[in-house]
């Protein structure tokens, strides 16, 4: 690819902004040119507006010490200095759907962390490697807006890495019932220990709206296009409990399923470890080469050993055995913040680009 497209980041201050500009450090197709964030931040270089809030692990990226904020709410100014933008904006549901349709409106692509049009019909909510075809729905959506260009894509619930592409990787098997408890680090509430003390050594069987979005989010990702928008899958049920844990980073699933068809534990392993999408098919930039590991020891996959495979965005499984309530058990491990967060939307943006949803303006 000859020039870089010119990715903005709205709501770049924040944790999940933050994480976009690390991993988008010396992409090899974007560019993050444009940093919008709240009025208070505007004007200030990115440096002075994220001031000692820095939460990654890696330095600020030189590259963007220097660009001097956008208002967010400044749209059309916004707009033409970028060819799409990733959207982790910090506003209530309904300021979040209204400003996404808007930039997309200017004919900019929106590529979105957040949850607000997750369940809007004609938007799609993508896994790349497993509904790279929901993409589709994009052109109706386009219709609907009015616009040759623009529109709103969004990735799913960080919740759900973990154990979505399991059960879509058995899908020969037709699972048909599945309790899936999550155990969830605070870096999802977009906090670390130095915000949040009050997490150390304790656990919060609560978090807002996260059940619901565990249970209902992957029969969207398994739905498909009826009549110009998704339509989601009826089965597998799906339960839920979530819990917030003193992790950091690494969202953990223990997951219980029944099957319509019995497999063995050997077909079960071979299936996860034969797993593979478009973005693996493409050699999208952000793949994991193994989307799917699995690990035989008793005390895997383990955070602070397994959190960071294929660079966070692989997903670890282990602990397969037989039930003897469900027919097999298993405990899947994601990085919530880069599979489950930007980086899943990076994935995305790559895929809309090799699709050809996104290019130059």
């Amino acid at each position: 690819m000859d020039k870089k497209l010119k990715a903005g980041i709205l709501g770049g201050t924040g944790m999940v902004g933050q994480r976009f500009i690390s991993l988008l450090e010396n992409h090899p197709w974007f560019e993050v040119t444009t940093i919008a964030a709240s009025e208070r931040s505007a004007g200030k270089t990115y440096e002075e507006a994220v001031g000692g809030r820095w939460k990654m692990d890696t330095p600020m990226p030189e590259a963007v010490k220097n660009i001097v904020v956008k208002n967010v709410n400044e749209i059309e100014e916004t707009a033409a200095s970028v060819d799409f933008v990733f959207s982790a904006v910090d506003m209530s549901k309904e300021e979040i759907k209204k400003i996404e349709e808007l930039y997309a409106k200017t004919e900019t692509p929106v590529v979105s962390n957040n949850s607000a049009h997750r369940w809007t019909p004609d938007v799609p909510m993508v896994v790349p490697e497993i509904n790279p075809d929901h993409m589709k729905v994009i052109d109706f959506q386009k219709k609907r807006l009015g616009t040759t260009k623009g529109f709103v894509a969004v990735k799913p619930n960080c919740s759900i890495q973990s154990y979505a592409p399991v059960l879509t990787a058995w899908k020969e098997f037709e699972p048909y019932e599945v309790v899936a408890t999550t155990y969830q680090a605070i870096s999802g509430a977009g906090k670390t220990f130095k915000d949040w003390p009050e997490m150390e050594g304790n656990i919060i069987p609560y978090i807002g709206g996260e059940e619901e979005k565990s249970e209902k989010e992957p029969l969207r990702i398994w739905g498909e296009i009826k009549d110009g928008v998704i339509v989601p899958a009826e089965s597998p049920v799906i339960t839920c409990q979530c819990i917030r844990v003193p992790v950091l980073n690494g969202h953990t699933a223990a997951v219980f399923v029944k099957f319509k068809k019995k497999p063995t534990k050997e077909q079960l392993v071979a299936a996860l470890l034969d797993y593979k999408g478009l973005p693996q098919e493409l050699n999208l930039p952000s793949a994991p080469k193994q989307f799917i590991q699995y690990l035989e020891e008793d005390n895997r996959p383990q955070v602070a050993l397994d959190v960071n495979y294929e660079n966070g965005m692989g997903v670890s499984v282990g602990r397969l055995r037989e039930d003897t309530v469900y027919d097999w058990k298993f405990v899947g491990l994601s990085h919530n913040t880069v599979r489950g967060a930007a980086g899943g939307a990076v994935l995305c943006a790559e895929l809309l680009k090799a699709q050809g949803y996104i290019s130059a303006k």
